[in-house]
């Protein structure tokens, strides 16, 4: 086929434009459902020039061109940064640079323009976030046999600039995998326990911290294995002036003829690919592309991000330099209150990555380990800080159906009432969305120091997993934990120093007093409210508010109340009746204890329970402990006798043999 520009048909379902030299490359998709059976691509139709990708799932271009062996090397020794450097003013693009645009004429059309790219990046408000969202791709690939993350810096090799390293052990990615990663809205995630969810974490986590990314990806599956790169370039895409997302992938399969890893695509196809690598990469020639893959081992992931964003003072958004093992969010540190609070893991984990991961999962399995720039995270749980824990039950319902159960251990922070951090740190599925949730704005003490902990799983993160959906289970959760935050401070407060405040004393006039109590004179021509022999048989009622926890009121004592109205027989006020009721309430409030002393009964039980399943765990791991040396012991006594075994075969051969002499 022919066209005014030089095309090349590619049989990888894309077809490459190649413009006269000085033009930019465009890659346009062959629309092909996911699934479906696939059609030879007719030649001169205008309609495969539209990139819908499979089934609008992946939308990924994969660049090629005519085989040009000067393609295979890079021209430039300095891979060039973006145009601007920081992330919340690099949305501005300008695709005024490529050749113009073939729009089919009335046929379905569809592709991601590279705006897309930084859009999507901007759900990420917080950098940590975008961190978090890569750590769970690695945390995912546990049941895949992944033992360690690494998250280190890392050197571009053009320039000396800094990079962010992420590599883990998992099952890694096959040539199809690495290209639903680089593609949207894609998840093969189907366990209850994944994570991952919407395809989409990736994409936004590496442009939200840098321009640019290439991947690193070994996958070993039924004796074959496979190793594939790839580049997400914003910079390209960007300095190219592309209308559309390109994405090359180098894909290799190891051949056990040949004793070495052989090119997947044809010959053209690859070259094109890698010679984009090779001038937007951090890596010049394809040799230092493969000796990326010499620290993989036989499967895992290596993701690179480079060209990383700066703040608005020109500096990396990412400190890598004030704390040698930790990685700091450069400007957010806030030394405000006194060094208790802000030492305190509340106010350091929103910029200490370290401290940040630490509470990153409520659950870390022993045999998986996150390394921060060299040194292991240490698992914290943020319960184990709490005095006074209560375990507090709640079955969240809607539509008149309960949705899950759901154990919030809440208590004192140690350190109260020295602080006055508070909040709720929830989880899902074992992820942290929200920390140190702060579901109420304290008016002088009440509620100061109180921290809880739960597994939400009945509510959906939002895309960034840094907070929820807001949904009415979602606002039912919020007002339950306010009321859990009140009670649990009425009724604890005492224990670390805190006075409860009481109600003021309701004034009394000097007309009712006790000692002295003079009859109320009534306007002419009305009799008296109270006869003055009565006026001192008013029964004597105590104005000390009852403390009790909160409660819903009960409506027959609210019917009561507002039926006793502030009005004698003759239509007068009568004093003192403002204590009457206050009395009434009380009493009220008084029979309700039952209720009260029945709650604790069931707190006192759930409480021994816990207890006791915490001490069944400890046995079960002391018996585990015992098994393991047990277990090594029968080791050390089989590797004995083996050595005792093999010194009699030698005694015996050697006696054989002088027996012959």
């Amino acid at each position: 086929m022919s066209y005014d520009n030089r095309s090349v048909n590619v049989s990888h379902d894309a077809v490459v434009v190649k413009p006269e030299r000085g033009n930019m490359l465009q890659s346009i998709s062959s629309p092909r459902s996911h699934g479906s059976k696939e059609h030879p691509l007719p030649q001169d139709s205008e309609e495969n020039r539209g990139s819908i990708g499979q089934s609008s799932t992946s939308v990924v271009d994969q660049v090629r061109s005519p085989a040009d062996d000067a393609g295979v090397t890079s021209s430039s020794t300095i891979c060039p940064a973006p145009v601007c450097r920081q992330f919340w003013k690099a949305g501005s693009y300008n695709d005024e640079l490529s050749s113009k645009s073939q729009q089919p004429n009335g046929k379905n059309y569809l592709h991601v323009h590279p705006m897309f790219l930084h859009s999507n990046a901007t759900s990420h408000k917080w950098a940590f976030g975008a961190v978090a969202e890569l750590l769970d791709n690695a945390v995912d690939e546990i049941q895949n046999g992944a033992t360690f993350v690494i998250v280190d810096k890392t050197t571009n090799p053009r320039d000396g600039t800094t990079a962010l390293l992420i590599q883990d052990d998992g099952g890694g990615m096959d040539p199809q995998a690495m290209r639903n990663c680089m593609g949207f809205g894609f998840s093969d995630k189907k366990s209850d326990s994944a994570i991952g969810r919407y395809g989409n974490g990736f994409k936004t986590s590496t442009m939200r911290l840098g321009a640019d990314v290439i991947v690193f990806s070994r996958h070993s599956k039924n004796q074959t294995l496979t190793q594939s790169i790839g580049l997400l370039s914003y910079t390209y895409l960007t300095r190219t002036g592309h209308d559309r997302i390109v994405v090359p992938i180098l894909d290799y399969e190891f051949k056990v003829s040949a004793g070495e890893f052989k090119p997947l695509q044809d010959r053209e196809h690859f070259i094109s690919s890698l010679s984009i690598l090779l001038e937007w990469s951090p890596f010049s020639t394809e040799a230092e592309l493969l000796q990326q893959f010499d620290d993989v081992g036989p499967h895992g992931t290596k993701v690179i991000i480079y060209n990383m964003w700066l703040n608005s003072d020109a500096k990396l958004e990412l400190d890598f330099d004030s704390v040698a093992e930790d990685i700091l969010i450069e400007g957010s540190i806030k030394k405000t209150g006194s060094k208790i609070v802000n030492d305190h893991i509340a106010s350091r984990f929103s910029y200490s990555l370290r401290v940040y991961l630490s509470i990153l999962y409520l659950r870390i399995p022993e045999t998986f380990k996150i390394s921060l720039r060299g040194k292991v995270v240490e698992h914290h749980n943020v319960a184990d800080d709490l005095m006074h824990p209560q375990y507090i039950l709640y079955k969240p319902q809607a539509a008149g159906s309960e949705e899950a159960v759901v154990v919030t251990t809440i208590g004192f922070l140690k350190e109260a009432p020295k602080v006055n951090l508070h909040g709720f740190c929830v989880y899902h599925k074992n992820r942290l969305i929200m920390p140190f949730w702060q579901v109420i704005s304290y008016s002088s003490n009440r509620g100061r120091g109180v921290v809880g902990v739960l597994e939400a799983n009945f509510v959906e993160p939002t895309h960034n997993k840094q907070d929820f959906e807001k949904t009415v289970l979602l606002q039912k959760l919020e007002n339950r934990l306010k009321e859990m935050t009140v009670e649990y401070w009425s009724c604890h407060c005492v224990l670390i120093g805190y006075q409860v405040n009481k109600k003021p004393r309701l004034q009394i006039p000097q007309n009712v007093q006790s000692a002295g109590r003079q009859a109320i004179s009534p306007p002419p021509g009305f009799k008296a409210v109270f006869p003055q022999r009565n006026s001192t048989s008013l029964p004597r009622v105590s104005v000390e508010p009852v403390l009790l926890e909160k409660r819903k009121e009960h409506p027959d004592y609210v019917a009561s109340a507002a039926s006793k109205r502030k009005v004698g027989n003759d239509g007068f006020t009568v004093p003192g009746q403002d204590r009457v009721e206050q009395f009434i309430r009380g009493s009220g409030s008084q029979s309700q204890d039952s209720e009260t002393v029945k709650l604790m009964e069931k707190n006192k039980k759930l409480r021994a329970k816990c207890l006791d399943h915490k001490v069944r765990s400890q046995n079960l791991e002391i018996k585990a402990m015992n098994l393991k040396s047990e277990i090594e012991n029968a080791k050390s006594e089989y590797e004995r006798l083996m050595g005792e075994l093999q010194a009699l075969g030698m005694v015996k051969g050697e006696h054989r043999r002088n027996v012959n002499a």
